[in-house]
């Protein structure tokens, strides 16, 4: 394997387990807050950004590359209010987006046509997490972040399942 694609690649493993351990620090946050709902999406996007990590890490090693894995940076703890939280996740999810779009640009310059194919999945997957958030965002402002209409987007967050949709990517 290439070895500028290769530690691109390393790094998108340890950011995609910061990641996971960011969307897991607000899950607790939010079900110390009694926001169940809340708690429940953010732990799903755990389990998103650990299944993406292993994407990147098995693909690493099909290829004979080897994965490195750095210590994790500590995350934040505490948020103002979901509306908050969401808003931080739409600004980590567009840095997620410069990752994967700078890992692209390293596979068309290195000419790794596998790794540009690998990549497309999660390009295209960017513009759902981003689009996502935006959504959540638009609706907390819609409703103010407070009231009958949190305890109705909470209720609706509950109901959210972790479907592993890398599974079908390759």
């Amino acid at each position: 394997m290439n070895k500028k694609v290769e530690k691109a690649i390393n790094e998108q493993i340890n950011a995609e387990l910061w990641s996971a351990y960011l969307y897991l620090s607000m899950s607790a946050h939010f079900a110390n807050e009694g926001l169940n709902g809340f708690a429940n999406w953010f732990r799903i996007q755990w389990q998103e950004e650990t299944t993406h990590a292993m994407k990147f890490f098995d693909y690493l090693i099909a290829r004979g590359g080897k994965p490195e894995l750095k210590p994790i940076k500590a995350v934040d703890t505490k948020w103002n209010s979901p509306l908050h939280a969401f808003e931080e996740t739409l600004k980590h999810e567009k840095v997620v987006t410069s990752l994967i779009n700078n890992i692209m640009d390293v596979a068309i310059e290195e000419k790794d046509h596998a790794t540009k194919g690998f990549l497309q999945w999660f390009v295209d997957e960017q513009v759902e997490e981003e689009a996502n958030a935006q959504e959540l965002i638009d609706t907390l402002k819609l409703i103010k972040g407070e009231g009958n209409g949190l305890f109705m987007i909470d209720r609706e967050l509950k109901q959210r399942t972790f479907v592993d949709e890398t599974a079908g990517a390759e």
